[in-house]
């Protein structure tokens, strides 16, 4: 399963880039918000960093202005991919951009059907968000399995982004159910070296060590 990083926190980033724990990233207004800093600048810096897709959303609501924002975006570097809604509007979108050759998200996905529709319309990735769905009392990683076996079922080739991540649990989840990537934000990445078992093996073995009296260097 292949690691997205859901930030535009340029040192957060280059920390994970540098362990070989990024395959990409992904942003959203909120996150270009949370960042303080012009969305064309952070992202082209971002790019620079991470040689695998960048995700940049456009802000437009219309299929026109989301294609000339889709293509603004595009500019930015060859590994960007234009993140548009899961609406009409966005299809139409997603249709014009990806047959022009570039790579489309598709976000805020919630159901099976918008998931065929977005593959359909030619989506490089489709992101359907697990933890709003869990927010109200939804299974989200049940809709990332169901997806994977209607994309299976028909050979699509669009592949299944498991976005809106809360817990080290969820990245399990949606690796058993063959997810083909998954996005988190820093925090859970790091989070998944953490088991209790672990920090209490090292403890043990911390006291061992002491009573041999030696050293290493």
């Amino acid at each position: 399963m292949k690691f997205f990083v859901d930030t535009a926190d340029v040192a957060a980033i280059k920390e994970l880039n540098d362990l070989g724990m990024v395959d990409g990233v992904t942003t959203n207004p909120s996150i270009i918000l949370k960042s303080g800093r012009d969305i064309l600048e952070v992202t082209r810096e971002i790019c620079g960093i991470v040689s695998g897709p960048v995700s940049a959303e456009v802000v437009a609501l219309d299929a026109a202005t989301m294609i000339s924002e889709g293509r603004k975006l595009a500019e930015i570097a060859p590994n960007i991919t234009v993140k548009v809604p899961l609406t009409w509007d966005g299809l139409q979108a997603c249709k014009v951009l990806s047959g022009e050759g570039k790579m489309v998200n598709v976000t805020l996905c919630f159901s099976v059907n918008q998931a065929i529709l977005a593959a359909k319309a030619g989506a490089t990735f489709i992101s359907p968000f697990i933890g709003r769905l869990d927010d109200i009392n939804l299974d989200g990683v049940e809709l990332i399995s169901d997806i994977r076996q209607v994309y299976d079922n028909y050979g699509f080739d669009t592949q299944i982004l498991a976005a809106s991540i809360r817990t080290v649990n969820h990245v399990t989840q949606c690796a058993l159910v063959g997810a083909d990537v998954m996005t988190a934000p820093p925090s859970v990445i790091k989070a998944m070296v953490n088991h209790p078992l672990t920090d209490s093996g090292i403890a043990q073995f911390m006291k061992d060590w002491a009573k041999t009296g030696q050293k290493i260097l």
